[in-house]
C-alpha cells in the first residue's frame, strides 16, 4: 500500500517552518489521540501516522532527504516510526512529550497528570543510541536494488529479564518518591503567589519504578552487548554518501526503553570498466587505426550485462556514443541515465621498418591529410552534450 505524503498528514505545505510543522503535529495528535477516541483503531493509526510524518520533518537532516527522495530515503524497519505499523504508545509519548504538554494529558485524565500507566514526565526506561554502518554496493546492486542481510555488533534486549533489569517481578516495585508518575512537584511560595514546577523524578529518572533486585545477566541494564542479522532494503539507484535509515535496529534500550535507528551510509565499490557520473555510465572505448576507418561492430560493458554497438566507418577519436536508459535510475523515480561511450583511436607507439614504409607511403594520400569539417563539433562541445 502507498504511503501518504507526511506533509498531507500534517496538513502543512512543503515550505513550512518548525514551529508550524510542530503546531500542526500537536493539533492532529491531540485529534486522534487514543484516549479521546476509545477503542478506534483508524484514530490510533492516524495518531501513529502523525508521529512518524512529524519523527521525519522535525529533524532537518531526515527532511531534506525526504524531500529529495520521498519515502525511499529511509528503508522500511520494524520499529520505531520509520514505516512500521507497530509502534508503542507509551514509545510515542516519551519521545514527543514536549509536543503534548500537561495540559494535553490533564484534559484527557481530568487535570490529575496522569498518563498510560503514569506521569506525563514518565519514560519506559533509557532510549538506545542510534548506530551507523557502512554498506559497500556494486553498480549492479545499485542499478537492480538488493536486499543485503548484515551482521550488526550492537547492544540487544536481555533475554533473562526480557529487557526490565530485575531479577524478577517481584523486585520491581512502585517508586516511592514520585508514586510511580515519574515526576516529583514542588510548590514555590512567591510574591507572586504560589507557583508549582515540575521536574523529573530524581530517584527513578522519570521511569515511575526501582529495582531492588538486579539482573544477574544483564547488570540491571535490562540490554547485553551481542550481535544481530539485519535485512536491509536498498532501492535502485542509491549514490555514493546516501544515508538511509531503519527505525528499531540500532542499540536496545537501558530496562525497556525504546530502541535506537540504524543509519546506513552507502558506499560505491569502484567497477573494472565503468565510471558514474550522477545517473550516466561512461566507458573508454579503445580502437585501432582500421576499424575506425572501415568501421566495425564491438561488445561494451554496461551494468545490465554486456551490449554490442555498430562503429561507422570513418569514426573519429573522441566521437561519443550513447545508449539510451543503460545508466542508474533515480531513486524514487522513473527517470533512468544512458551510458556514454567515448571513442579513442589507438595510436601504435613502435612500428617496425615495413610498417614505416607503408605509411610513409600513405601519409602522402589525400584522404590521410586532416580535414575536419565545419559539423565536426569540439572536444568540450562534444563533453558538454554528453553530460549537460
Amino acid at each position: 500500500m502507498t504511503k501518504k505524503d507526511y506533509y498531507e498528514i500534517l496538513g502543512v505545505s512543503k515550505t513550512a517552518t518548525a514551529d508550524e510543522i510542530k503546531k500542526a503535529y500537536r493539533k492532529v495528535a491531540m485529534q486522534f489521540h487514543p484516549d479521546r477516541n476509545p477503542g478506534d483503531k483508524q484514530a490510533e493509526e492516524k495518531f501513529k501516522e502523525a508521529a512518524e510524518a512529524y519523527e521525519v520533518l522535525s529533524d532537518a537532516d531526515k527532511r531534506a532527504k525526504y524531500d529529495r527522495f520521498g519515502h525511499q530515503a529511509f528503508a522500511p524497519g520494524s520499529g520505531g516510526f520509520s514505516g512500521s505499523t507497530n509502534v508503542n504508545m507509551e514509545d510515542i509519548f516519551s519521545q514527543f512529550g514536549d509536543i503534548f504538554g500537561d495540559d494535553i494529558f490533564g484534559s484527557f485524565f481530568g487535570g490529575g497528570g496522569g498518563r498510560r500507566g503514569g506521569g506525563a514526565g514518565r519514560a519506559r526506561g533509557v532510549r538506545g543510541s542510534n548506530l551507523r554502518v557502512k554498506l559497500k554496493l556494486t553498480y549492479e546492486e545499485i542499478a537492480k536494488g538488493v536486499t543485503k542481510s548484515i551482521k550488526v555488533k550492537k547492544y540487544v534486549g536481555c533475554n533473562t529479564c526480557g529487557g526490565s533489569g530485575a531479577k524478577d517481578k517481584g523486585s520491581v516495585q512502585t517508586c516511592s518518591t514520585c508514586g510511580g508518575s515519574g515526576q516529583v512537584r514542588k510548590v514555590t511560595s512567591t510574591f507572586l503567589g504560589q507557583m508549582q514546577t515540575v521536574t523529573t523524578c530524581p530517584t527513578c529518572n522519570g521511569e515511575g519504578t526501582t529495582i531492588t533486585a538486579k539482573c544477574g545477566n544483564c547488570k540491571g541494564e535490562g540490554r547485553v552487548y551481542g550481535e544481530e542479522t539485519v535485512s536491509i532494503d536498498i532501492p535502485a539507484g542509491v549514490q555514493e554518501g546516501m544515508q538511509l535509515s531503519m527505525g528499531g535496529k540500532g542499540n536496545a534500550g537501558e530496562r525497556g526503553g525504546a530502541p535506537g535507528d540504524l543509519i546506513i551510509l552507502i558506499e560505491e565499490e569502484p567497477h573494472k570498466e565503468l565510471q558514474r557520473e550522477g545517473l550516466n555510465v561512461a566507458y573508454e572505448l579503445h580502437i585501432s587505426f582500421s576499424d575506425a576507418a572501415f568501421g566495425t561492430q564491438v561488445e561494451v560493458p554496461t551494468i545490465d550485462g554486456r551490449a554490442k554497438i555498430k562503429i561507422p566507418a570513418g569514426t573519429q577519436s573522441g566521437k561519443i556514443f550513447r545508449l539510451k536508459g543503460k545508466g542508474f535510475p533515480e531513486v524514487n523515480s522513473y527517470s533512468r541515465g544512458d551510458q556514454l561511450i567515448h571513442v579513442n583511436v589507438w595510436t601504435p607507439q613502435t612500428l617496425t621498418s615495413e610498417e614505416k614504409d607503408m605509411l610513409e607511403k600513405l601519409a602522402k594520400s589525400p584522404n590521410f591529410q586532416p580535414q575536419p569539417g565545419k559539423s565536426e563539433k569540439s572536444f568540450f562541445d562534444k563533453v558538454k552534450e554528453a553530460f549537460g
